[in-house]
């Protein structure tokens, strides 16, 4: 199967097919093929007209049997509305693809500090990393994380692919929107999404 990805930033362009990776190997799923994902802000996403021709393209490389995934950062607004309305956006461009829309709440980050333990003592992070009460409401992820490494700098294009790799995603699973996440992707690749 191949996946064509739409994501927002320059991290998620190498995390986000990793990520990917991991969840099938993970549902014994086998490797599909994701191709190079599509950067295109969020900021250009949201307006009219935007994401149907990010969605379009995205059909076009991976073909009539492939799936379209959409991982983004929600930030201040809310993933179950926001969710939606960007799926109910998409769907009509090509009804016959399979498309999944993924909406991090803050950040995609805050993944990652629902499964802090697991990064403890990587990429310079403290060794003694603990999960934050609720890192779905923590505003900064990126700099909750800069101020627990060596040297308090946290770089999305180097740190995120490679805590990416490393991450307990049962334990991110605590995040809802890490869970909604798992979820989705696990569809797209049964073809259920």
């Amino acid at each position: 199967m191949r996946i064509a990805c739409i994501v927002e930033g320059h991290g998620e362009v190498e995390a986000v097919p990793l990520l990917l990776r991991r969840i099938a190997d993970e549902q014994t799923q086998g490797y599909p093929e994701v191709l190079h994902p599509m950067r295109v802000p969020s900021s250009k996403l949201v307006k009219a007209g935007e994401l149907e021709r990010a969605v379009e393209l995205a059909a076009r490389k991976c073909g009539p049997d492939g799936g379209i995934l959409i991982v983004l950062d929600c930030d201040d607004g809310c993933p179950a509305e926001l969710g939606p309305e960007l799926l109910a956006r998409a769907a009509p461009i090509r009804p016959e693809q399979r498309i999944a829309v993924v909406l991090a709440k803050r950040e995609y980050e805050a993944w990652f500090l629902a499964a802090a333990s697991s990064i403890a003592g990587r990429r310079g992070l403290a060794a003694d990393l603990a999960p934050p009460a609720a890192p779905e409401a923590i505003r900064d992820a990126k700099g909750w994380l800069a101020d627990r490494m060596e040297g308090g700098s946290y770089s999305e294009t180097t740190d995120q692919a490679a805590l990416t790799a490393v991450f307990d995603m049962r334990a991110a699973r605590s995040a809802d929107s890490f869970d909604k996440c798992w979820r989705e992707i696990v569809s797209l690749l049964e073809g259920t999404a």
